[in-house]
């Protein structure tokens, strides 16, 4: 038993992906960007039918942002997808007006030589907009 967990930590380690942890590396950590990129920050907002800007994090939602940002691919793909999130709303808030919009924003802060520069952009990755 031994013997076959260490063979399949080597082949992970050799030719595996984080999909394969804990028997491939776990790349997240062992890796670093650049000393001027800029660091990613996303969210998940709506907009309901009055206009306001609501947040939609774990506690609007349920659903954690890890798990957005994980399936944001999928969301970038089919955008119909974000009404998932905008029922998940719906549902934890029945009096609150309805959702018109989700979007996937993601917010760039500026870095220079590895500090932050107090600038930031934000960028709409994945937007959803509901029939009207």
């Amino acid at each position: 038993m031994t013997t076959l967990g260490l063979a399949l930590l080597l082949l992970g380690t050799v030719r595996g992906t984080d999909d394969d942890f804990p028997f491939g590396p776990f790349r997240m950590y062992s890796t670093s960007d650049p000393p001027d990129a800029p660091a990613p920050d996303t969210r998940v907002e709506g907009v309901d039918r009055t206009g306001a800007v609501v947040e939609l994090g774990q506690d609007a939602t349920g659903i954690r942002r890890a798990e957005i940002e994980g399936q944001q691919g999928r969301y970038a793909a089919d955008p119909a997808l974000l009404r998932q999130v905008a029922d998940a709303y719906a549902e934890r808030h029945p009096t609150a007006p309805a959702l018109v919009e989700v979007r996937i924003v993601v917010r760039w802060y500026g870095i220079r030589d590895g500090r932050p520069t107090g600038r930031w952009t934000d960028e709409t990755a994945v937007r959803w907009q509901a029939t009207r």
